[in-house]
């Protein structure tokens, strides 16, 4: 008699390689320069609008950029890390792009 064939495939455990690329991402910071030129409140305006945050969040960053020169504003993949410097020039602020340290 042959043996019985299963009703259900058996599972698949993911790779670790694959499960490892999963937990590094999203490996990219938006990062805002203070600049002499945009006002505080304009910065957090732009913060609210970008990101959709609320005031209080969108001050917090403002200060960072304010009193430390820079403040990390998000993490993200590549492609959303980028779209956002992109919306931050847009408003004429000044936003970089980097690697985030893993």
């Amino acid at each position: 008699m042959p043996a019985p064939v299963p009703s259900t495939p058996p599972q698949t455990k993911e790779a670790p390689e694959e499960q490892s690329k999963g937990q590094k991402e999203p490996g990219f910071l938006v990062v805002c320069w203070n600049d002499p030129i945009n006002i505080m409140a304009y910065v957090t305006h732009v913060f609210q609008v970008v990101f959709g945050w609320d005031r209080k969040r969108a001050e917090k960053h403002m200060l960072e950029v304010h009193e430390q020169g820079r403040s990390v504003l998000t993490r993200e993949s590549f492609e959303k890390a980028e779209h956002y410097v992109h919306q931050l020039q847009k408003y004429s602020l000044q936003a970089t792009l980097e690697k985030a340290d893993t």
